[in-house]
């Protein structure tokens, strides 16, 4: 096999992962959005910023 097969092989590997990462992350973010009990993000107007960060 010629590494020219491989290229091709790790390139759509590699895109795959990151639509399944992204797909995954983007699935938290609408369901943490939804959630009303969910603790707000440091930069709310609402909320101080020296507060412990959300997703920490």
């Amino acid at each position: 096999m010629d590494v020219w097969f491989f290229v091709p092989v790790l390139f759509l590997i590699t895109v795959l992962g990151v639509i399944v990462f992204s797909l995954v992350s983007k699935a938290k973010l609408e369901r943490r959005m939804q959630d009303p009990d969910a603790s707000k993000s440091t930069l709310a107007a609402d909320k101080p910023s020296t507060a412990k960060p959300a997703d920490v």
